[in-house]
C-alpha cells in the first residue's frame, strides 16, 4: 500500500505574492538531526528562497531547527542547503534566474511515498499592487459563494 506524501512545511504566504510559472520537485541535501527535526514536523520556509551558486540550486534561508535528542552533533538551523535536480532542470532555472525578473521559490517541504524529503520550488514573477487586491477578491468571492450555497440548499 503506497504511503500519501507527507508535507511537513508550507510556504502559503508564496501563492499570494508571486505568479507561480512552473513548478519542480527537488532533493534536499540534509544531515541526520535535520531529517528528525523534520519528521517532527519541525521546520519553515516563509522567508526562504532559491538561488543558483557554482552551477548548482541552493535554497537559502530556510529554518530547520535543532533536533534535541542530537546533542552536540547537530546542524547549523538556518544553513544553506543543496537542492538536487535534473542537469537539465538546473540549465532551465539558471537560464530563466540570469533573464531577470524571476525568482526560485520554495512552496512545500514534504516526504514522498519512499519516505524521501523533498522540496517544491516554483518559478515565480512578483505581483504587484493590483494583482494582489483581485486575488483577495476573487478568494473573497468564493468564499461568499460557498457560504451562499451552504445556506440556500
Amino acid at each position: 500500500m503506497a504511503q500519501q506524501p507527507r508535507t511537513v512545511a508550507e510556504n502559503r504566504r508564496a501563492r499570494f505574492d508571486y505568479h507561480l510559472d512552473e513548478i519542480f520537485d527537488a532533493g534536499v541535501v540534509l544531515l541526520g538531526s535535520e531529517v528528525k527535526s523534520l519528521r517532527d514536523g519541525r521546520a519553515s520556509i516563509q522567508d526562504a528562497y532559491a538561488t543558483e551558486q557554482g552551477g548548482e540550486i541552493w535554497l537559502i534561508n530556510s529554518h530547520i531547527p535543532e533536533y534535541h535528542g542530537a546533542n552536540r552533533f547537530n546542524h547549523e538551523p538556518r544553513r544553506q542547503r543543496k537542492l538536487l535536480l535534473k542537469r537539465k532542470e538546473i540549465g532551465k532555472l539558471i537560464g530563466s534566474l540570469k533573464r531577470g525578473g524571476v525568482t526560485l521559490v520554495p512552496l512545500t517541504i514534504y516526504f514522498n511515498e519512499r519516505g524521501k524529503a523533498k522540496v517544491k520550488i516554483a518559478l515565480a514573477r512578483g505581483k504587484k499592487l493590483h494583482d494582489k487586491r483581485e486575488t483577495e477578491k476573487a478568494r473573497d468571492w468564493q468564499r461568499e459563494k460557498h457560504r451562499l450555497m451552504r445556506e440556500k440548499g
